[in-house]
């Protein structure tokens, strides 16, 4: 099946596992490939989703509003501690996506992301993900493709619809059916 994705839509896939290693989550899910396939502005299909609003800061808020980020925040909850009170307070006093990414040439403390020695390992595809990469495969042979891109991607988040993919554009205010028809017009 991936020798049928285009150079953006593997980059999409890749890209998803980054998201989920930043977000410190240990699986990648809709909301990663929905975070990956943002992170391609310049693709048309993502466009749309830009056009309407919907970017990708404005969509990692809201992963990070209905996830928080990894085992940490859980946490953190656990002894009364208020991940988005402290996020919030820390962006009024240092802008907007402070605590997003480490310094550049930070060195990454992550725990259980690397091993001493060990290469490292890669977050694993949740069923509803699974499934998004199975129906963008379908969503290309009903439009008689030949390959899958980047809006074949967005297809798949949006027919399959219960994963928090999905759920933070319609979160966002957004018509999957508009949305859909609006990709597909990109597709061709």
């Amino acid at each position: 099946m991936f020798e049928r994705f285009t150079e953006s839509a593997r980059r999409v896939v890749g890209r998803a596992g980054q998201e989920a290693a930043e977000l410190r989550h240990g699986y990648v899910g809709t909301e990663h490939l929905l975070l990956a396939i943002l992170a391609e502005p310049d693709d048309p299909a993502a466009a749309v989703l830009v056009d309407a609003g919907l970017d990708h800061e404005t969509a990692r808020r809201a992963v990070r509003r209905l996830l928080g980020e990894g085992g940490d925040a859980q946490a953190l909850a656990a002894i009364g501690v208020d991940l988005e009170a402290v996020r919030e307070a820390v962006e009024s006093v240092f802008g907007e996506g402070a605590l997003d990414a480490a310094p550049e040439g930070a060195e990454s403390r992550r725990r259980g992301w690397l091993r001493s020695g060990a290469k490292e390992r890669r977050s694993p595809f949740t069923a509803r993900a699974r499934k998004v990469l199975e129906l963008s495969l379908r969503e290309s042979l009903r439009l008689k493709s030949g390959h899958i891109a980047v809006g074949h991607l967005l297809l798949g988040v949006l027919r399959e619809g219960e994963g928090l993919g999905a759920k933070v554009i319609a979160g966002h205010g957004l018509d999957a059916q508009a949305v859909r028809r609006a990709v597909e017009a990109t597709l061709g």
